[in-house]
């Protein structure tokens, strides 16, 4: 899991660049990668700059969170592919 999808998300989200380098298009869709909000926070609190502003990087945070943590309320309270 962590080969297929953290390491791809982590070097696509700025991890070693900034996404301003990004062209437009692109920089658009590199937001829409729940790392880039981790990797700009980290960025903001070691040196005070960041791609996105502290504001949104927590609060994209926060519901990344909570989409997470809604679909794992749903699968324990329906059972879905849980074994008994």
């Amino acid at each position: 899991m962590p080969l297929l999808i953290v390491t791809p998300l982590v070097f696509l989200g700025g991890a070693f660049y900034s996404i301003s380098m990004l062209p437009e298009a692109w920089q658009a869709v590199t937001l829409l990668n729940p790392v880039v909000y981790l990797i700009s926070g980290f960025r903001w609190s070691f040196y005070g700059l960041a791609d996105v502003s502290l504001g949104l990087s927590l609060g994209m945070i926060m519901l990344f969170l909570a989409l997470c943590l809604g679909v794992i309320w749903w699968i324990f309270r329906t059972g879905y592919r849980l074994k008994p």
